[in-house]
């Protein structure tokens, strides 16, 4: 293996711009791109990374959004008794809405189903039919 040799020498990469004959622009033409020595292009990536603080609103994050729990009437009508309070405290204890992320979620009525019993509703969020059925019922609303 040590006596091999290659039968032909290497031939080395002609290097331009270092005087002779080539003249003042060495065969590269004149300003532009492939005039200059180093990397001739930009790799794709790097445009987006210089691009990036500029795009609008990179620095803000959306604020928490506050998750509700929805509630239709005809849940209240089957979980209650006449004259029961209603809050999202009670709703929990009775298990009828969970806490999202360990806390307390809002709670929002919606007028889905019949309401016959009259109720107290405290601390709740309530749709324009909901609370016209509520009263109607003769249920109070704080």
């Amino acid at each position: 293996m040590h006596q091999l040799k290659i039968r032909r020498p290497r031939k080395k990469k002609k290097r331009i711009g270092r005087g002779g004959k080539r003249g003042t622009y060495s065969g590269k033409g004149i300003k532009g791109q492939r005039a200059r020595a180093g990397r001739r292009f930009e790799p794709i990536i790097r445009s987006l990374i210089k691009r990036y603080p500029k795009l609008r609103g990179y620095r803000l994050k959306p604020g928490p959004k506050t998750k509700v729990a929805i509630l239709n009437l005809d849940v209240l009508e089957k979980n209650f008794a006449p004259e029961a309070k209603v809050s999202p405290q009670v709703l929990l204890e009775k298990r009828l809405i969970r806490r999202i992320k360990g806390r307390t979620p809002q709670v929002k009525i919606l007028a889905k189903g019949q309401l016959k019993k009259s109720l107290q509703v405290q601390g709740c969020l309530l749709s324009k039919k909901a609370k016209e059925a509520i009263e109607k019922a003769g249920g109070q609303i704080s």
